[in-house]
């Protein structure tokens, strides 16, 4: 039997993007669904739920989930974002706004580190974020295969952002 036919109780729930219950409800179906579906499908949900007009702005939730991460986390998130086509604007955005020397500024070169990432300002990682987001569209799809593999993460978006996501699943079983 596939994850979604094992769920299909759970996530029948949100066929009609609605929200059941309350926030725990909602928190504990997540939890029961990121334990069994595969972070691909997962994913996919995710780029649904920062896609939505139902969620703040892709930027501001990167930055949500960008302040609720340990450094190695916030490390590839940076780098993914540098990865998108923006990279260079990224790079010198960064830089300027935090007053640290950032690969690909002043011929460094290599990735941000954990311990880089661990001082670069939310707001930054924000406008890293819309940047990206205009310049290279994809990168929510990028984004959202980060935070698949961390889905206790995802759950500090909220009831709303975890609902969403959940009904992109329900729907795909349809």
């Amino acid at each position: 039997m596939n994850w979604m036919n094992e769920l299909g109780n759970v996530l029948q729930n949100y066929a009609k993007e609605m929200q059941p219950g309350g926030e725990g409800e909602v928190e504990s179906h997540f939890n029961q669904v990121t334990q069994a579906a595969p972070p691909t499908d997962l994913a996919g949900g995710l780029a649904a739920m920062f896609h939505s007009d139902r969620t703040p702005p892709f930027a501001q939730m990167i930055g949500q989930l960008f302040s609720n991460s340990n450094g190695t986390q916030r490390a590839n998130l940076l780098n993914t974002l540098l990865s998108s086509g923006a990279a260079a604007g990224l790079f010198a955005q960064l830089g300027k706004a935090t007053g640290i020397s950032l690969p690909g500024m002043s011929g460094q070169a290599g990735p941000i580190t954990p311990e880089t990432a661990e001082k670069i300002p939310t707001a930054a990682i924000e406008a890293a974020a819309a940047q990206a987001e205009k310049s290279d569209p994809s990168i929510i799809d990028r984004v959202s295969e980060i935070y698949a593999q961390h889905p206790a993460l995802v759950k500090t978006l909220g009831a709303a952002a975890m609902a969403i996501a959940m009904s992109h699943l329900a729907n795909r079983r349809r």
